[in-house]
Formats: C-alpha cells, structure tokens, sequence
C-alpha cells in the first residue's frame, strides 16, 4: 500500500497544494496552542509535512515514526528543500510494539493514522504515554457511512490478497484511553471525512 510511487504522490502534492485541510487545521489547533521550542513526535507521519510546518511554527525538532520504509528518500527531500534537516529525525519503528524504543516529546501527532491500526488502545495508550503537554489525532467518524465504507475497502484490498486493512475506531472509546493516561479533551472537529481531537496533560 505504501510504497514509493505513493510516497513520491504525497510529497508532490505537498509542494503543489500544502498540506491537506485536516492537517493543516491540526497544524493550526497546535500552533494556537504554543508550539514555539516543543519537541514533536508525529506517528506514521509519511514524508512529514506536517512536521515540516510545525517547524516553520517554531517547533524545535521533529521525531517521525514510520513502518514503511517507502517514505524516507522523499522525506529526506522535503526537510532538505525546507532547510531543517538537521532538525528532524526518522525512525522506523512500532511505538505501540517497543513504546521504549522511543522518548517523549511535548506534542504527539497522529494524522490518519489510527484508522490504519487494528489494536487502537495499544497504539493510542502508547501514544499518550509518549506527550509531555499534547496529542492531537485525526480519525474518521463511525457511523453506518464510514462502516460502509470501510467494510468496502477491506473487502477489496482482500480480494487483492492486500494484508492491510482500515478501521473505523469508536471515537469514544479512543478518548476513553486518552483519558485513562491523564490526557483531557481540549479541542474537537467534526467533519464528515475526518474528526479531529486534541488532549492536553
């Protein structure tokens, strides 16, 4: 699913369009927020764009984590072309799996990235453990549409004989994790794609 022909897509949409509605409107949550000297760590982040523009935010560095390998010549060229390379930092690694393999930051990203994990207390509950001040994630919303909609995607990635599959996590039991690791709901964005909920310490 994720391979460089993907990878070389986002990075192009990038320089074409910036970042994407969602992110960009969690780019701004964040920013609102303080960003200016935090560390950040962005889970399944892909070529890093928005770790690039909480950067420009003044952010102080960037740890992406990612499981594919696929993204990193194209991320290398964007924090290249931003002049902040010496700034960011990619790892690939499964925080939910090795959770100390990885040190905490001030704020955790994670944009479309629980919808692609199956176990979302794991990952979140990790996730959580890892922010000092923050973590904004964005999702899609269960309801009978999305649960279509997911149920179609699966359908077809497993009669491509894909391994992967997407998920449409209850959004309530997402939080209910968060707020088991001390995290309070702070900001919400209902869109009828993607949600978006930010928590603080």
């Amino acid at each position: 699913m994720f391979d460089p022909r993907f990878a070389r897509r986002r990075a192009a949409r990038y320089r074409r369009k910036g970042l994407d509605p969602t992110a960009r409107r969690m780019v701004d949550l964040l920013a609102g927020h303080g960003a200016r000297g935090a560390t950040v760590l962005e889970i399944g982040g892909g070529v890093g764009e928005i770790g690039l523009e909480l950067l420009r935010r003044g952010a102080a560095s960037v740890t992406n984590l990612e499981l594919s390998p696929a993204y990193e010549a194209e991320a290398a060229a964007l924090a290249e072309e931003a002049g902040v390379a010496g700034r960011v930092h990619r790892r690939l690694v499964d925080i939910a799996v090795d959770p100390a393999e990885v040190e905490p930051a001030d704020i955790v990203v994670l944009h479309r990235v629980v919808c692609c994990y199956p176990d979302h207390a794991r990952l979140l509950g990790a996730a959580a453990g890892h922010a000092r001040r923050r973590l904004v994630l964005s999702h899609p919303p269960r309801n009978p549409v999305s649960r279509t909609v997911v149920a179609t995607q699966n359908l077809l990635l497993r009669a491509a004989g894909r391994d992967f599959r997407t998920f449409a996590h209850p959004p309530a039991a997402m939080l209910a994790v968060l707020a088991d690791h001390g995290l309070h709901l702070t900001d919400v964005h209902r869109g009828p794609v993607w949600q978006i909920a930010a928590v603080a310490r």
